[in-house]
């Protein structure tokens, strides 16, 4: 399909190149038929190649440019049901999203992207989020529903020079359907086990000659797939709604404005972490999971996290509400256009949360709510000096607040669970029964920016392409936790470092599992980014490009509390972490042949970072977030595939690969996993004997040089096909049709120290579907996910409850099934 320069320009810019990763992705649509005798007649026979728009004001085909993107059409998106980010993942290897809740949400491309864990407010994604060229400060609009939208494209490497908000993994770019001059709708409901309940609608068409309008709207329900036998009720369910409406005036040819708005709602009992297994820790028995349960008389309802059973007693909610509007005027004038884009966005998280994992009441609140604003405001002009040199230049504002009301409460159980057996505190529920942190937290963002690209045809085989960004950065922030807890003589105080009470037994102990604490950290920077990229035309189907980018992630500050000193004022080094420096190379190969029919992409790809930005555990007993600290340097590399084919148009096929190597090549404090925990700590000395011995020493950290980076499988595949047959029913012509697709990625560490105990093992999930279209708009259509029932884990959390070796897991989803009609005119 033809995309307009406007509509797109924000996102390719200059260069995009495509590395097909979805039965229907672009390069698909890039085989048609053999190419005729003329440009003119190349283009009658392939009406559908053009799908990429470059700054050089004209329309290419995505295998004519030189940066690794995947692009999903919405009727794949719908056939497979891939309704979010989340299971946008299955049809993309190198795309890895992990989410706990909405707030805790991590999206990386080939590895890289965000530190693993629970998420710090004061640090920034890798991996940029655009809804119709709007860039979105918070991950969580990840975990919402695609709503009326034409597209998602996948950027698979740093991007900064050409758009937006500078990133160093790559970008994941939402374009929304426009208001249509013509009168058109659409409709689909769905309906499946587990009581899913889907329904989507769309309606558009015009108001007057210059003025047209489009409204879209989307439901998702679905019974939780855990049952809380402590509540009767299942749990991490899905309840969401969205809306979205927008205005299109359009005065001329060259000149159209679009105001748009969305508002997206969740509202699920959600979301429950459940026990998975066991692991021996270093500390004495007495501390350690068995031990401790037996104490309490408890036992979880299974040892099998696939029953899918919890009984955690705390209040689950995942409550989310986002939305926001933006203006866009796109204006051709001059040898270019002139593109502006302002947007104001908000988030409010009310979230309800079980942290110690269990049906005890050990700790019974852990909820962060917050409300974020941002605005964003970016101008950019895009054109060609002649026929040699196309160009694009531009600026961009962003500015965010963030307020957050944190709460932890501490139960009955906790003195039993948290502090020595051996001391009489232990025993002594009041001690920490009713412990509270109230955390009162600021944020405050700037980032300016100004960016440039140019591409100059040196001959008709060769393009030079270098672009640069000059960035500055400013954070401020304020984090001031006010814990109060019972004393020894029964009064109500403040847990403090000094004053009358300092020294009670009492709130020594409660200072050990929380601590008050007050810093304003902040962070301010000017950097300059870079790229440059050589384009070479081998023939008419075959491309090859290299590409060196220079770039970074700006600083960020820890906004989740730091370390206290033996004083027990914190460690204002750590309130601040060092911008993430970036060195990516890559090369590429881009191939067509059998008359166009089939589509052979390669691409390799080394990506070192120094300063990488990575998650550690605060060493205090109780504290169940960890903050942010520089690693040395840490190294990905890989290689990736995409094979498609279509021999005829009753038949498709796609495999798409990626195998990616990838380790922390310096971390020489990291945390330790959790069977090094507890025990007699020696600083900076590696434990003797075997992992998970009773009694071995345990260092304060651990040198994990050589390891693992969490999330990243070493090999992923995305595969499948369509085979479709006309027929005729009721007189009607249309397509019976049978697809499947699949999914494999190979072991992956689930802890930011890899752990013998958070490996998640591989997996291979299997979906299919059966079903009836007619070229008329309708489809009917049959459909099962994860068709094998394979029990897998999305993720697994260590760490938990002060350090007993739980270990929690986030099972993934059953198989479920479900019929899907859908109609469009």
């Amino acid at each position: 399909m033809s995309i307009t320069l406007a509509a797109r320009a924000s996102v390719v810019a200059l260069a995009v190149a495509l590395a097909p990763q979805s039965p229907v992705l672009a390069s698909d649509r890039d085989v048609a038929e053999a190419p005729g005798d003329t440009a003119d007649a190349e283009a009658e026979q392939q009406p559908e190649t053009v799908i990429i728009v470059s700054a050089r004001r004209r329309e290419e085909s995505s295998q004519d440019v030189p940066i690794a993107l995947s692009v999903v059409d919405v009727t794949t998106l719908d056939n497979t049901g891939s309704f979010n980010v989340s299971r946008l993942t299955q049809l993309q290897p190198s795309l890895q999203f992990y989410s706990s809740n909405p707030r805790n949400s991590a999206i990386n491309i080939r590895g890289l992207g965000a530190p693993f864990g629970l998420t710090n407010d004061g640090i920034e994604q890798g991996v940029g989020i655009y809804i119709d060229d709007v860039f979105v400060g918070r991950v969580a609009v990840a975990t919402l529903d695609f709503l009326d939208i034409a597209q998602v494209e996948t950027l698979r490497e740093p991007q900064g020079t050409l758009y937006g908000k500078n990133t160093t993994a790559g970008a994941i770019n939402i374009t929304a359907k426009e208001p249509s001059f013509d009168f058109e709708g659409r409709a689909e409901v769905t309906a499946g086990n587990l009581e899913f309940r889907q329904a989507k609608a769309s309606v558009s068409g015009p108001l007057s000659d210059t003025l047209a309008v489009r409204f879209g709207v989307a439901t998702t329900d679905r019974r939780g797939t855990i049952f809380n036998v402590a509540t009767g009720t299942h749990v991490n369910e899905l309840n969401n709604l969205g809306l979205r409406g927008s205005l299109l005036w359009k005065p001329s040819d060259s000149l159209k404005v679009t105001l748009a708005g969305d508002y997206n709602r969740q509202n699920p009992e959600c979301c429950a972490q459940i026990y998975a297994r066991y692991g021996s820790t270093q500390r004495p028995a007495n501390r350690q999971f068995p031990a401790l349960s037996a104490a309490f008389g408890y036992a979880p309802p299974s040892l099998d996290a696939f029953d899918r059973v919890t009984d955690v007693d705390a209040e689950l909610s995942a409550k989310s509400i986002l939305g926001g509007a933006s203006l866009k005027l796109e204006w051709d004038v001059g040898p270019g256009t002139l593109t502006s884009v302002s947007a104001w966005r908000f988030w409010d998280w009310t979230p309800s949360n079980d942290r110690d994992f269990t049906g005890l009441p050990i700790t019974l609140k852990v909820n962060n709510p917050s409300q974020q604003e941002q605005f964003t405001q970016e101008v950019r002009y895009a054109g060609s000096l002649g026929e040699r040199i196309d160009f694009v230049a531009g600026v961009f504002g962003f500015y965010q607040t963030i307020d957050t009301q944190g709460i932890q409460e501490q139960g009955p159980a906790a003195s039993r669970w948290l502090l020595n057996p051996t001391s009489a505190l232990a025993n002594n529920p009041a001690v920490l029964n009713g412990l509270v942190a109230n955390n009162d937290i600021g944020f405050k963002n700037t980032s300016v920016a100004a960016f440039g690209q140019l591409s100059w045809k040196v001959t008709d085989a060769l393009t030079i392409q270098p672009g640069i960004r000059i960035n500055y950065d400013k954070k401020t922030g304020s984090y001031n936790s006010v814990v109060t807890g019972t004393a020894s003589n029964g009064t109500r105080q403040l847990v403090t470092f000094n004053g009358p009470f300092a020294n009670d037994p009492w709130i020594v102990a409660q200072r050990g599992v929380l601590a008050p604490q007050f810093f304003e950290p902040e962070f301010s920077d000017w950097n300059l980014s870079y790229d440059l990229t050589l384009a070479y035309r081998v023939s008419d189907d075959v491309r090859a490009y290299a590409t060196y980018a220079k770039t970074f992630k700006t600083g960020g500050i820890n906004l989740s509390g730091v370390p206290n000193d033996a004083a027990g004022n914190p460690l204002l080094a750590a309130g601040a972490v060092a911008p993430e420096k970036v060195d990516h190379f890559e090369v590429g190969l881009k191939t067509q042949f059998w008359d166009r029919r089939a589509t052979l992409n390669l691409a390799g790809f080394w990506t070192e970072i120094g300063d990488y930005q990575a998650t550690v555990n605060n060493g205090q007993l109780g504290v169940l977030r960890g903050y942010l600290a520089n690693a040395g340097k840490v190294r990905v590399r890989g290689i990736e595939a995409d094979f498609s084919v279509r021999p005829s148009d009753r038949f498709n096929a796609y495999v798409s690969g990626a195998y990616t190597d990838h380790e922390y090549v310096r971390f020489v404090d990291a945390p330790c996993p959790p069977e090094l925990a507890g025990g007699a700590t020696v600083t900076g000395t590696q434990v003797p004997g075997a992992p998970g011995v009773p009694g071995a020493l345990s260092p304060a950290n651990c040198d994990i040089s050589g390891q693992w980076l969490p999330g990243i499988s070493n090999w992923a595949f995305s595969y499948g096909f369509e085979y479709n047959e006309p027929v005729s029913i009721f007189g009607v012509d249309g397509f019976a049709y049978a697809g499947f697709d699949g999914n494999y990625r190979s072991k992956f560490s689930s802890n930011p120290s890899r752990s013998i105990y958070t490996d998640i093992s591989g997996y291979a999930l299997s979906n299919f579907r059966l079903g009836y279209r007619t070229d008329d708009g309708l489809n009917l259509f049959a459909w099962v996910r994860n068709a094998f029932d394979v029990d897998y884990f999305e993720q697994l959390a260590a760490n938990t409850g002060g350090n007993t070796g739980l270990i929690a897991g986030q099972p993934g989803d059953p198989r479920t099934y479900g019929l899907t009609i859908a109609s469009s005119f």
